[in-house]
């Protein structure tokens, strides 16, 4: 009998639990379907864009999330050259060490460094954000289905709330988070980054430039992974033709 108690109380929370998720995942709205360069067999990524939306995430984003997976070299991949790599890690300051003391030190960062989170750990991360730990945003377009559509929509969702919404003290209304409130507060207002380019810094600009760049920063060789995935298949389709050929030859002396 206890174990069938057991067993009864263990489906009551499963069931409980599926019921909750499920009723998240209803209140969540599907994130807007973007276009990407990247996208698509030959797609390839929006350098220009890229860049822009490095100097949104360090402008804006990299004061609340790291990017810890990324060096500063990996940055040439967008068309950076050395020096400017190197001009950019020399802005920032690393712990080293140790020395020859068996102490630590400061020196600034080289273009071999990934580039250092805002926070020294977690806990403090959480002290300065009301207990919420922003997450690091290397590997964040991986973290979801149609992950970068997913983090447009997220930039640019936040809304008031609707009247018959409960307000949810230090939370924000966001149409496409799952649940509708987060902990973030909007990120983008218009004129935010003066652009390089002349770019208008439009809230959709900078969501559209800063998620081109997440997305090259979770998978940096999605464009070699293409480019040897269509080797592959020309060398497999002469391959093919290669061997049907032989084939009907060999078989032409059988009859």
């Amino acid at each position: 009998m206890s174990a069938l108690r057991t067993t009864g109380a263990a489906a009551l929370v499963l069931a409980t639990s599926a019921l909750s998720h499920a009723a998240i995942a209803a209140e969540a709205v599907e994130p807007i379907n973007v276009s990407w360069p990247h996208e698509g067999i030959f797609g390839s990524f929006d350098r220009a864009a890229a860049q822009r939306g490095l100097q949104v995430y360090r402008e804006v984003c990299s004061v609340c999330h790291g990017l810890t997976y990324v060096a500063f070299r990996n940055l040439m991949e967008l068309g950076f050259s050395e020096d400017q790599v190197r001009a950019l890690a020399a802005e920032y300051t690393v712990t080293d060490g140790p020395d020859e003391n068996g102490e630590m030190f400061e020196r600034p960062a080289r273009p071999s460094d990934p580039i250092p989170p805002p926070y020294p750990n977690d806990q403090a991360a959480r002290a300065a954000n009301a207990g919420a730990l922003p997450p690091d945003l290397s590997l964040i377009t991986k973290a979801r289905p149609r992950g970068s559509d997913y983090t447009y929509s997220l930039l640019v969702g936040y809304e008031e709330p609707p009247a018959d919404a409960e307000p949810r003290e230090g939370l924000y209304y966001n149409v496409y988070f799952p649940g509708n409130w987060i902990a973030m507060p909007p990120p983008l207002q218009d004129g935010q980054v003066q652009y390089a380019d002349g770019t208008e810094a439009t809230v959709a600009q900078m969501a559209a430039d800063v998620t081109e760049f997440l997305t090259w920063a979770g998978e940096p060789t999605l464009e070699q992974r293409k480019q040897t995935g269509l080797k592959a298949m020309l060398f497999l389709i002469v391959f093919t033709g290669l061997c049907y050929a032989t084939m009907r030859k060999v078989w032409a002396y059988a009859h």
